[in-house]
């Protein structure tokens, strides 16, 4: 393994080894096979002369050797990926393969649907699209780009504020008819309402009217960390939800669903684009942000319901 090329590909492999603790995974990740990622690590740990990697049949954890070399290794990498990406500024290929995560309602909803005339504009792209309604680690899963909803608590990620998800109060007219239609935010603690349980204020809504805020603490026989699961339990008529307006868009067009509160402004939630802060953004992640803030910002069903 003397060709410095050989080295740094080592190198990356055992990187990526370490954030996504597994061979399988990152043999899948780099399109080869598990026995090839198996014969690199152990050939850098023959030149090293020392394990990196304590195997068990569970799990992959570092030796002391291992962590102090895994530690230097990110460093070298982010000073290679930095310096070719300074002889390269202003002529990058939008091209290769782009990992991008998010929530999987909204990621079937309002990235899927995008993806034709996006890799239409550029036919060099891979996607990946990656969904899962828990909170993707970036680093560990892999990914290039994530969207995700909601006030970002983490700062140690690159973060771009690409659109913004309006929400209305909803109901089914089945629901409605039986038990009545709340008038005021108030009222919506004598309802049954529907909890999306991945936001910090789940069981707080807030909602501004003339320069005032109201916030009620709602309460539920039902809950789901899914919105679509929330849609469908609003359309069966079991109780109100707060949700995003992209979601019932088409059923609020239909009359499956009423909107509720019409007076009040329920608080909005911000749409990031987040990328690892130990990654460049390379020019097909700013070609996806850059087409996803635009398409986001003129979407009709992003826009709040008055």
């Amino acid at each position: 393994m003397r060709n410095p090329v050989d080295k740094l590909n080592a190198m990356t492999i055992f990187v990526r080894v370490v954030e996504r603790g597994s061979f399988s995974a990152v043999a899948r990740e780099m399109r080869t096979s598990q026995p090839t990622i198996s014969k690199v690590l152990k050939a850098l740990e023959t030149e090293l002369g020392g394990k990196l990697i304590a195997r068990s049949t569970r799990q992959l954890s570092l030796t002391d050797e291992g962590q102090r070399y895994y530690d230097e290794c990110r460093q070298i990498l982010a000073a290679v990926d930095a310096a070719e990406h300074s002889f390269q500024s202003g002529r990058e290929r939008i091209a290769g393969h782009l990992r991008i995560g998010s929530s999987v309602s909204f990621g079937r909803l309002q990235i899927a649907p995008r993806l034709t005339e996006f890799l239409t504009r550029h036919p060099g792209i891979e996607i990946d699209l990656q969904l899962s309604d828990q909170n993707q680690d970036l680093v560990r899963e892999g990914l290039d780009v994530t969207i995700r909803i909601g006030e970002l608590h983490d700062s140690g990620l690159i973060a771009r504020h690409i659109g913004t998800t309006h929400r209305v109060t909803v109901a089914a007219p089945d629901y409605l008819k039986q038990h009545g239609q709340p008038r005021s935010p108030e009222e919506l603690s004598g309802h049954n309402c529907l909890q999306f349980n991945l936001l910090n204020s789940q069981n707080l809504w807030s909602y501004d009217k003339d320069a005032q805020r109201h916030e009620v603490r709602i309460k539920g026989n039902a809950q789901s960390n899914n919105s679509e699961a929330i849609r469908e339990m609003v359309l069966g008529g079991l109780g109100i939800a707060l949700s995003p307006v992209w979601l019932f868009s088409e059923d609020l067009k239909a009359g499956r669903v009423m909107a509720i509160l019409p007076d009040y402004i329920a608080q909005s939630l911000p749409i990031h684009a987040v990328s690892p802060a130990n990654r460049r953004q390379s020019a097909r992640v700013k070609a996806f942000v850059d087409y996803m803030s635009q398409a986001l910002q003129s979407a009709p069903e992003l826009r709040p319901i008055r």
